[in-house]
């Protein structure tokens, strides 16, 4: 017996910090219906001129800035270890709160290229009230966490130290510790002789696009069986 459906569309917040060419592979991946019985309700973004805010307003989707230093959580100039976490902490609870206040009333966020750490006073309330927070990282599982790391993997590439001569990308869910929540889904890719790193990264890139949507769709279907479940 094939397993029943949410009737009900997912609703997906997406989060990105620049170009937004992920985010526009989700929505037209939601347009063609790759992601199907889903709905993208909102983009948050914390960079003013990221273009993905004019990939959003083509589509139609409502937009948001919001940002720690122009909506005056962190003061530019501060230098101190202990105020900077501070104002990240603070950042991170008004976020949480303005997601759940809001009428996007979202059933999973997706990080589209947020360049961003999040940290519990973000992830524990969105937990808690039981929205999903995925994140793709242009690495496998447990290699070149954090920033820059199609260049790190490129670099132990050229310096003859990268095993099997591959990097890759995967889609994980997100957790206090920087991209070690579980894994959803990987993509093996293979460095070159003789590729460029601008090359590298723009095959990456194209990877990227299909492997979102993959992971976001897989997840995305999970939620609508949960909610059948509990409506059943």
């Amino acid at each position: 017996m094939a397993e029943a459906k949410s009737s009900e569309q997912c609703r997906v917040l997406v989060m990105a910090s620049g170009n937004g060419s992920n985010f526009q592979a989700l929505i037209d991946a939601v347009a063609n219906g790759q992601i199907p019985n889903s709905r993208i309700v909102q983009l948050v973004v914390n960079r003013g001129k990221a273009y993905a805010i004019k990939r959003a307003e083509q589509a139609g989707i409502p937009w948001e800035y919001f940002n720690l230093i122009s909506n005056g959580f962190q003061d530019k100039s501060e230098k101190d270890p202990a105020k900077l976490q501070q104002a990240r902490d603070r950042y991170d609870a008004a976020l949480a709160q303005k997601i759940l206040e809001s009428d996007a009333r979202p059933d999973l966020i997706v990080l589209a290229g947020w360049m961003y750490i999040f940290g519990e006073h973000f992830l524990d309330p969105i937990s808690a009230r039981g929205i999903r927070v995925i994140n793709l990282h242009p690495a496998l599982p447990g290699k070149y966490d954090g920033v820059n790391a199609i260049e790190r993997a490129y670099e132990d590439f050229q310096a003859g130290k990268l095993e099997g001569n591959k990097t890759g990308i995967m889609v994980h869910y997100v957790i206090k510790q920087v991209d070690r929540g579980e894994t959803i889904m990987t993509r093996e890719i293979e460095i070159r002789q003789g590729e460029s790193l601008d090359e590298l990264k723009e095959r990456i890139h194209a990877n990227e696009h299909q492997l979102i949507v993959e992971a976001t769709a897989h997840v995305v279907g999970e939620i609508q069986t949960t909610k059948a479940k509990a409506t059943s």
